[in-house]
């Protein structure tokens, strides 16, 4: 058998049902746990995986009291996620199709992306491209990478640092970003002038949550000005959360300030003048994806940046 009658054939007997289970074994902690999410017995899991197994020609999966997967197990788990993603896509955009719409597009974005470029871009991008219907999601940028990764995103905006330097991944920066720290607009410190980190410390504080990069941020520039151990009163990620707190309480918190500086010239925060670096904020998507509607856009948020004030150093 030639080698390309191999892959053939090797093909023809993997199915879509194989690459759900793999995924699901692979989320799962032992045979046990896998066997009770797939509706099998332990077993019947077991002679399954062994299938598979005779299939890939290779070992996937090193059974043990967790499982762990080989390196052919791994590139098994991005294959699966690779199809069963663009499925799932061709699903949602045969039903875009059905309504009217010629594509859909899936952008995921943190809150320094939503604050004006992503919402600027979305309104250039559908006076060229009516017919296409956008889907946002906001997150963490781990959270943002994974979908991107799952196909369920097509491209994302967020912090440009180690975790988007990916082989598979192309990414371009569009602006700096900072952070801000902001209160109500009725706080005792709003529209002061020589306000220090000092004067912060003694207020309680809505925070990011714990190992986020704008959170370690701050925990690093309060332990460089004197506030070591200083604890939240509040975590969140929601800026809806932390807009309402901010306006009913004397509390400090800080953000992008992308979303700082529109937040403020709509009347929700105050923005006090102290700041810090949070670094690049750029897009991300997928190496091997040039459709048009994704690569019309970037276009659209290069544009965006480049029209702005100060080219949007503080879009």
């Amino acid at each position: 058998m030639t080698e390309a009658a191999a892959v053939r054939s090797w093909i023809r007997r993997l199915k879509m049902r194989h690459l759900e289970g793999f995924l699901i074994l692979n989320s799962s902690r032992t045979l046990s746990e896998a066997a009770a999410r797939m509706h099998m017995t332990q077993s019947a899991v077991s002679h399954w995986l062994t299938d598979l197994e005779g299939i890939a020609g290779t070992r996937l999966v090193v059974r043990g009291r967790q499982l762990q997967l080989t390196a052919a197990g791994e590139a098994l788990r991005r294959l699966a996620i690779r199809v069963l993603g663009d499925l799932n896509r061709t699903h949602d955009e045969f039903s875009s199709i059905q309504q009217g719409a010629s594509a859909r597009l899936h952008i995921g974005s943190v809150t320094a992306g939503v604050a004006h470029l992503v919402p600027a871009a979305i309104c250039a991008f559908q006076i060229r491209n009516p017919n296409v219907s956008i889907r946002m999601s906001e997150g963490k940028l781990d959270d943002l990478l994974e979908g991107l990764e799952k196909r369920e995103l097509d491209l994302i905006v967020g912090s440009i640092d180690a975790r988007t330097y990916r082989p598979d991944l192309v990414h371009e920066i569009l602006f700096d970003d900072d952070v801000a720290v902001i209160t109500g607009p009725g706080h005792p410190l709003a529209g002061q002038s020589g306000i220090t980190w000092s004067d912060l410390l003694e207020y309680a504080w809505i925070m990011p949550p714990p190992n986020t990069l704008m959170r370690m941020q701050l925990d690093a520039k309060l332990l460089e000005q004197g506030g070591a151990g200083l604890r939240p009163a509040v975590e969140t990620a929601s800026v809806m959360t932390a807009l309402i707190v901010l306006r009913s309480t004397d509390y400090v918190s800080v953000c992008s300030g992308t979303m700082a500086t529109r937040l403020q010239d709509l009347g929700a925060v105050q923005r006090l003048p102290l700041s810090f670096s949070f670094g690049p904020v750029g897009t991300v998507w997928r190496k091997e994806d040039s459709h048009s509607a994704l690569v019309d856009f970037i276009q659209a948020m290069r544009d965006e940046v480049g029209s702005g004030p100060d080219n949007h150093a503080n879009a």
